[in-house]
This record gives C-alpha cells, structure tokens and sequence, in this order.
C-alpha cells in the first residue's frame, strides 16, 4: 500500500489526524472515510481488552466497508482503549474525571491497547497491540496544568504522549506508535498478508 502501489487505495475508518499522520509518516497512501455511526464506550472492567478493542476496530471498519461504493479497496479502522488495574479508561468527559484519570495513571503502570481490523471484499483481519508505559507521578499543579492545556480532550486515557504528555513518561515496553493509536509495525503486517492472501 505504498504510494507508488498500483493496488486500490487503502480506505482510513478514522477522523483522528494522529492516525492521519502516522500513515503519511509511514510512506502508506490512504483516503480518509469516518464511520459514519455512533461508537460504542466500554467502561469498567475487562477480561479480554484485546478482544474488546478488536472487536471496536471491527464495528469501525464494518460500517465504511459496507457504505463503501468500491468494494475493491481495503478498509483499516483501530480503537485504543487504555487499561488500568483491569479497568477501561476512555476519554474524560471532563477536566474533572481528566484529573483522576491522570492522577491514577501517573502512579501506577498501564497498558495502551490498539484493535486493528482490515477488511477488503469478504477477506477480513483481525489483530491488536500492547504496551505498557509507565509514568512517573505527577504533582496537582502538573495535572492541572496539563489539563488547562487542553491536551486530554478526545484522549483515551486524558493524555496525549506524541504531545507534551512524554515529559511525564519514564518509558516504554512496546510499540511507541501504538500508544499515540495505531501500531504501524501492526499495520504494515496485515497489509502484507492481505496482499499475499488476495
């Protein structure tokens, strides 16, 4: 899916201009098409995240893929979901829960997972990515500031680590990629195989 493929054009379930620059980083030519249907919002505790999230990346990729005119042309759709102690920590619906949120994951170690789902005509791929990261903890006045700026809004989690969020990251066990919200290393694999299956 390069962009000198003569293959159709690789189809972005997506509005996330994170997931948009990680493709074009990446050298892969995409067009952009958002689902055009309400997510679901997973709360609580989890057995299976990485079957959740994807099984969230499906439902994304589903609805483009079935609206799609050109059947022909492969869909990617990702959803991260940020896992804590076992339990889901979406977006904040507030700077209140954004400063929770925060203040949990600054102390204890969490995990960033990515479900990605591929679909081309009746083939379909289905795969995720895990990484821990560990924070360092926050002062109230670093929280807040961080949540002042605005950074968390949209955020699994309420942090952006391609931001300023990294100054608070100690490091990583995984895919860095996969934290800002789509594994392109990931990626890279299932468009291969798609391409080696057709």
């Amino acid at each position: 899916m390069s962009k000198d493929s003569s293959t159709s054009t690789l189809v972005l379930a997506s509005s996330s201009p994170r997931r948009q620059a990680l493709l074009e980083q990446a050298g892969i030519d995409f067009q952009v098409a958002p689902p055009q249907v309400r997510e679901p919002v997973p709360t609580g505790v989890v057995d299976h995240p990485r079957e959740l999230a994807e099984a969230l990346g499906y439902f994304k990729a589903r609805a483009v893929a079935d609206a799609a005119k050109d059947r022909s042309a492969p869909v990617l759709a990702a959803d991260t979901i940020v896992i804590l102690d076992g339990r889901v920590l979406g977006k904040a619906a507030d700077p209140s829960e954004a400063r929770q949120m925060l203040h949990e994951l600054s102390r204890s170690p969490h995990q960033v997972v990515t479900g990605v789902c591929l679909i081309q005509g009746d083939r379909r791929l289905m795969a995720s990515d895990v990484t821990t990261v560990h924070m360092r903890p926050m002062t109230d006045d670093e929280i807040d500031a961080y949540v002042e700026s605005g950074e968390w809004i949209g955020k699994a989690g309420a942090y952006a680590i391609q931001e300023t969020a990294d100054r608070y990251v100690v490091r990583i066990e995984g895919s860095f990629t996969n934290v800002v919200g789509l594994p392109i290393e990931l990626v890279r694999r299932m468009l291969t195989r798609m391409a080696c299956d057709a």
